[in-house]
């Protein structure tokens, strides 16, 4: 009984997120190369800069945004993905930052040693 429970909660969730699909506003993605860096920036129209997340989970960028919703009785926060790419060997994860300006999420992804290639020779033995 419970597995149909939790399987009528997830139907609903995703009925609720196509029927915000249609009034969702498209997001605006940016990506820029610095001469130190890339940066990365986002806004979402009617959505609080506040409210836009990043994070770095199994070597990828993912940033997005929570929609609280309430399926049978209960508050549920979905989270509304907006980016979502690996990050290359040439950036220095434990650099990433993020910060807000004017409406947008910029976050900064700064390059490593490896940003001009990786040259090696190899001597066979």
């Amino acid at each position: 009984m419970k597995k149909n429970k939790k399987f009528k909660d997830l139907l609903t969730s995703v009925d609720i997120l196509n029927t915000l699909s249609g009034g969702v506003s498209e997001p605006f993605v940016s990506i820029r190369e610095e001469a130190d860096r890339h940066e990365v920036r986002v806004r979402v129209p009617g959505i609080n800069k506040e409210t836009l997340q990043a994070e770095v989970h199994n070597n990828e960028l993912i940033i997005f945004y929570m929609i609280p919703m309430e399926s049978d009785g209960k508050a549920v926060q979905l989270p509304q993905i907006i980016y979502n790419n690996a990050i290359p060997y040439f950036i220095e994860i434990n650099g990433i930052q993020a910060h807000y300006e004017d409406n947008e999420l910029v976050v900064e992804l700064p390059f490593n040693e490896f940003s001009n290639g990786y040259n090696k020779t190899i001597k066979a033995s």
